[in-house]
């Protein structure tokens, strides 16, 4: 646990430090994100934030490859594979940033750096099936399914980059949860704590803590394409990396729980994030748009539009994300209380869909 910390301390570091030298080279470079109708911010802000979140992941992973414990990692080459997927999106996110490009020229981009990570060995072994246990995958089955969840799991964090401070504090809230539920799964099935599931989700966390100061309300640069899809990446490569963690054949057809909650905790951390990208595809294509096609009606957008502030509505996104995060990680090592923690949850999200809902109420209350 100390050695992820220290990892996880020196990407923040790395990353708060670096932020302010890719502001200037993004300033002196014109690269600005233009003010539209559909943003909130009424000034251009310097874009490439992610580029200093990459480069202290990457400082990050290079001490945790010294490590006494964690060195074990890059035995494997998924962690290499991840950074590497990572480092191509940098770049197309940083010419996305500067020229613009369109959807279909970045979708390319995604899919590229999905397969890279596939190549190094990141992809999807089996899916698990109630009453049968787990279904392993050949290579034309896992190859395009560990290919769409990355690009869907990349497309829903950028679709939340909407509000300051919103999309780096979701994603480290969801990686510290997932890093919590992967390190618990290495103790309780006495799995080898150096795993690269954890590490990448630890230095994602730390990613997130250092770009935040930065980028918190009123931001001073933004993350752009750059850290948006870079950091949808790192998680979704952590997600499939943890499935191969769960020998299958130890899954049986009774108690296939362990091998299916890899894959819905993702599901679960970034509930936010990924209901919003179903509800923003389904509320374009009905009005006959493309999915991708830009708009004003994302769930951060709506609770500036019922009065909330965008400070309030960024902390709202948060406590959401850290609900549904949490009560996922709760469940699935509280196994023997699950009625508990069920109340628990639902007695903190009325609460917290009171607050959510305190400007309309109080609309109601003068009328």
């Amino acid at each position: 646990m100390r050695e992820y910390v220290l990892t996880a301390l020196v990407v923040a570091a790395i990353t708060y430090v670096v932020t302010p030298f890719v502001r200037r080279f993004a300033e002196r470079f014109g690269v600005y994100t233009e003010v539209r109708d559909r943003d909130v911010h009424s000034i251009p802000t310097p874009r490439l934030g992610g580029v200093g979140m990459f480069v202290g992941i990457a400082g990050g992973l290079l001490v945790a490859s010294h490590l006494p414990t964690l060195h074990r990692v890059f035995q494997t080459s998924e962690a290499r594979g991840a950074l590497a997927g990572g480092a191509l999106l940098v770049l197309i996110g940083a010419a996305d940033d500067k020229w613009g490009l369109d959807a279909l020229t970045k979708l390319a981009g995604q899919i590229l750096a999905a397969g890279i990570m596939v190549l190094e060995g990141v992809q999807f072994l089996y899916l698990p099936v109630p009453r049968y246990g787990a279904l392993s995958l050949g290579p034309d089955l896992a190859v395009p399914l560990t290919v769409l969840f990355v690009v869907v799991t990349i497309n829903a964090v950028n679709f939340i980059d909407g509000l300051d401070g919103l999309a780096a504090g979701v994603v480290g809230i969801a990686s510290a949860a997932f890093f919590a539920y992967s390190y618990e799964l290495s103790v309780v099935h006495h799995f080898d704590r150096a795993g690269a599931p954890t590490l990448l989700t630890a230095a994602l966390t730390g990613a997130c803590i250092g770009f935040l100061p930065h980028n918190f309300n009123p931001a001073r640069v933004f993350m752009g394409d750059t850290g948006a899809m870079l950091l949808g990446l790192m998680l979704s490569a952590a997600t499939v990396s943890l499935t191969g963690r769960v020998d299958p054949n130890a899954v049986k057809a009774a108690d296939f729980a362990p091998a299916l909650l890899p894959l819905l905790m993702p599901l679960a951390v970034l509930a936010v994030p990924f209901v919003d990208l179903v509800l923003a595809v389904f509320r374009r294509t009905r009005g006959g748009r493309a999915p991708w096609a830009p708009d004003k009606l994302h769930l951060h957008h709506r609770l500036l539009q019922i009065g909330h502030t965008h400070a309030r509505a960024v902390v709202i996104m948060y406590l959401w994300s850290a609900l549904i995060a949490g009560a996922a990680v709760s469940v699935a090592f509280a196994r023997s209380r699950p009625l508990l923690v069920l109340a628990g949850f639902l007695a903190a999200a009325a609460v917290l869909l009171v607050a959510s809902s305190i400007p309309r109420l109080r609309r109601a209350h003068h009328v």
